[in-house]
């Protein structure tokens, strides 16, 4: 036996059996115990005779929201920078990594998506699946590494 008041049985089924209780008086008690359970009501409502005064007021703006404002204006937007110099910034990048999402990309560069994207398009390839999936890497012409293979064969 596991516990106080249970109990547990081990073992193979070699015969059926049907049991049936035996209708008297506790029966009755338990079968009416049990309707009057499934007929009360999972939520119910009731009425206080005074505010509750343990719950959080609301706020016009918390904490956070205000911090990251003050960052987003500190930063400006974003704005394009020369093609050379992002070009420099993400070769820098990638000699870091071989893979990136746009996100540390945008992070990294400072720039509008739309844009490095676009730059993206001409100098990288887009992994749409496999296990670099979402991720963009370099052409092979522009990598200064070796791939894996590569370096096999060397």
């Amino acid at each position: 036996m596991s516990g106080a008041d249970e109990i547990s049985l081990e073992g193979m089924v070699v015969h059926r059996a049907e049991c049936k209780p035996v209708v008297n008086d506790d029966y009755m008690k338990l079968k009416k115990l049990q309707i009057k359970q499934s007929t009360k009501p999972q939520r119910f409502s009731q009425q206080l005779e005074r505010a509750v005064t343990s719950v959080f007021k609301p706020v016009a703006n918390h904490n956070f929201n205000l911090e990251y404002e003050k960052k987003k204006k500190s930063e400006g937007k974003m704005v394009r920078a020369e093609r050379q110099v992002v070009l420099d910034m993400l070769f820098s990048a990638f000699e870091k990594h071989q893979f990136y999402n746009i996100k540390d990309l945008v992070e990294i560069t400072k720039q509008p998506v739309t844009y490095l994207k676009e730059i993206m398009r001409e100098i990288g390839t887009y992994n749409s699946k496999g296990a670099h999936k979402s991720t963009w890497e370099l052409k092979s012409e522009y990598r200064h590494y070796q791939s894996a293979d590569e370096e096999a064969q060397t």
